[in-house]
């Protein structure tokens, strides 16, 4: 065997040593309890019985406190090498499904534990004590050693030798124990510590839920992030183009770009910040009713933004104006990225239940589809959309279509139109 593996196997044996003592120690409390219950003038049934009750019920205290199957769960994975899942913590104000069934369990846990663990911890001290005699007594010069209620004696020089061979099968009965109590432990900790079914369930779902937080932050830094990179860069090309010949919109144009890196920066540190510490984001997120901003900074990109409103957008549900917010967002910023920034046309409309967003922006002649937008890289942005309005069970539709009308693209411009329709009340 190479020094790894060797190394390797006796940690595997310490642990596994670590863990008996541990359950030898934890049985001290029960034990102790039943023989001060159990009264010696009972009789041998009943002190039977009065111990096993006695002991029982320490056992179930040890296991109700909240954290007991956690900490069960992570010595074992640590001292025995098992996989299994940490329990899971109910969120705040809910209660766990079953709780006496998983104290129950754990107490089931400890009495094989200690059980197994005062066993092993009994029988490797009394080994290693005959080892230790065996090899003392032969290097003393002989002598009767009492082992396991054996006497025997044990010559000095060769003719006593064996005595080394006892010491070494004693200490191969330790690696031995320690070994099979170990295995039998693991196959018993998934019977009392794993997750039952309806936890297994509870598991999945956390894990979806996570995933779906963080789909979303993404999501949420791909509209902010990439809103104010293209904002910035247009500023930054129209106050290189001002520099000299308007100094004043120039340093418009970098006090711009100053003021939307800092609210991107705010952004990221919230996300970032959620995605470190598995937390719900707690600043609150844009809504319509902050579209004046926003669109202040498109215009002050150069961009020429018309934008209606009909209806009472405060009173549009909490969670349809956060989206609502971020499909206009997205839409402003690709008609920034691919439109010729004049004629921009917003229309939010909320009546009737539903709540109607338009974006109209003119677009240059070549590869202006929503297709080629895909293949030029871009499409990320225009998915999320899609993605966001059918969570909200709304409709969608982008694509080129020719203006009529009047309102600074032109008659019969070529333009990139997005339209999202959502419903504001869930459905009867």
């Amino acid at each position: 065997m190479d020094r790894p593996r060797f190394g390797r196997a006796v940690k595997r044996g310490v642990t596994a040593w670590g863990h008996a003592l541990l359950g030898a120690m934890l049985g001290v409390g029960p034990v102790v309890t039943g023989l001060l219950f159990a009264s010696p003038g009972w009789p041998t049934a009943l002190r039977i019985a009065g111990f096993t009750l006695a002991c029982a019920a320490v056992i179930v205290a040890m296991a109700c406190p909240r954290g007991a199957r956690r900490r069960s769960v992570r010595l074992t994975n640590r001292l025995l090498g098992t996989d299994l899942p940490v329990p899971l913590e109910p969120a705040s104000g809910e209660v766990s499904p079953s709780p006496w069934v998983n104290r129950l369990r754990t107490a089931a846990w400890l009495v094989p534990h200690m059980a197994l663990g005062g066993l092993v911890t009994g029988l490797t001290g009394l080994l290693l004590f005959s080892a230790l005699m065996f090899v003392a007594v032969w290097l003393g010069g002989g002598g009767v050693v009492d082992s396991f209620g054996l006497t025997l004696r044990v010559h000095s020089g060769m003719p006593g030798l064996w005595a080394v061979a006892a010491a070494v099968g004693c200490l191969m009965a330790m690696v031995t124990v320690c070994a099979g109590a170990a295995a039998a432990l693991r196959l018993l900790a998934p019977v009392f510590l794993d997750h039952r079914p309806a936890e297994r369930l509870a598991a999945v779902e956390e894990q979806m839920r996570r995933l779906a937080q963080r789909n979303r932050l993404a999501q949420e830094l791909h509209d902010s992030i990439g809103h104010t990179l293209t904002a910035s860069t247009i500023q930054a090309a129209v106050a290189g183009e001002l520099m000299e010949r308007d100094p004043d919109a120039a340093r418009r144009a970098l006090r711009s770009i100053e003021e939307t890196s800092r609210v991107a920066m705010d952004d990221l540190d919230q996300v970032l910040g959620v995605l470190r510490e598995e937390r719900s984001p707690r600043t609150p997120q844009p809504i319509l009713s902050d579209l004046d901003p926003l669109v202040e900074r498109v215009r002050q990109a150069g961009a020429e933004v018309s934008v209606t409103t009909c209806g009472a957008l405060e009173r549009i549900p909490a969670a349809a104006s956060r989206e609502a917010y971020r499909i206009v967002q997205e839409g402003l910023t690709n008609a920034l990225r691919y439109g010729t920034k004049a004629g921009i046309a917003l229309h939010v409309t909320a009546q009737d239940d539903w709540l109607t967003l338009e974006l109209i922006n003119p677009v240059a002649a070549e590869g202006v589809g929503f297709r080629s937008r895909k293949r030029r890289g871009g499409g990320r942005g225009l998915a999320g959309i899609e993605e966001r309005v059918r969570l909200l069970r709304g409709e969608v539709s982008a694509g080129t279509t020719a203006r009529h009308g009047g309102d600074g693209a032109g008659q019969g411009a070529t333009c990139w139109r997005l339209a999202a329709r959502i419903p504001l009340r869930s459905a009867p």
